[in-house]
């Protein structure tokens, strides 16, 4: 079996390479959805979250779209990533108590993948494959992502269409009034400034996707790239 990294930055087109990917038959985990789901309220990470970050993060009345009880995701967000909140810009800590937690679970399914198929392409699509410093012994530390996965797929973007990919996202299809659009500019621009790891690295991924055109064009790409992968993963010792 291969496991297979697919990593780029925010609004660079990986989660469109990750469905393409997934129509061709390889078995695909999405990092963040595996993290959303370890952040249900009957979780452990949930229970770690709110004892560091207190009750602040917990919805009360589900105005912020999430059930009564369950993390008020922007709450926590503005606390980790930096706003209004005397606390904020506290992301590792959150890094230290999710990550672990994520990167395990991802183990397990690659390892439920591998007993029932041994020529399968296992594909984790996650945006900091680089920058987490946390996980099981055997994937913490410094270039932990080479004993996690056997290749790695980066899929870049320029920053310009990076940006207005986030902003047509965020804004769900409507057009942003003038403000609404240079607010969710500049959040792009601070996203995308931390995930500079992530585009550093791309020098030591094994294949490059680039998205600057049709999602047509990327699909082509991806289809190209799907035999490549599936021969490694016949070649794999099991």
């Amino acid at each position: 079996m291969l496991r297979v990294g697919l990593t780029g930055g925010l609004g660079s087109g990986k989660s469109t390479a990750a469905q393409r990917f997934a129509e061709l038959g390889a078995v695909v985990f999405s990092a963040d959805e595996i993290g959303r789901e370890l952040m249900q309220p009957s979780e452990a990470v949930y229970a770690a979250i709110v004892k560091r970050f207190g009750q602040s993060v917990v919805s009360r009345d589900g105005t912020d779209g999430s059930p009564r009880g369950s993390l008020d995701r922007g709450a926590l967000a503005r606390i980790a990533f930096g706003g209004a909140e005397k606390d904020a810009g506290r992301l590792e800590e959150l890094n230290a108590i999710v990550h672990p937690a994520v990167i395990a679970r991802q183990a397990e399914l690659i390892e439920e993948v591998a007993a029932h198929d041994a020529d399968a392409v296992a594909i984790v699509e996650s945006a900091l494959i680089f920058e987490t410093k946390y996980g099981e012994t055997k994937f913490a530390g410094e270039g932990g992502w080479r004993r996690r996965f056997d290749r790695l797929i980066f899929v870049k973007a320029s920053e310009e269409l990076k940006i207005a990919r986030f902003v047509a996202r965020a804004a769900g299809g409507k057009t942003p009034s003038e403000e609404a659009r240079r607010t969710l500019e500049a959040e792009a621009r601070r996203r995308i400034a931390r995930q500079s790891e992530t585009e550093r690295n791309a020098v030591n991924c094994d294949y490059i996707l680039t998205n600057d055109g049709s999602v047509e064009q990327l699909q082509a790409q991806v289809d190209a790239l799907w035999p490549v992968l599936k021969n490694a993963a016949m070649q794999q010792p099991s």
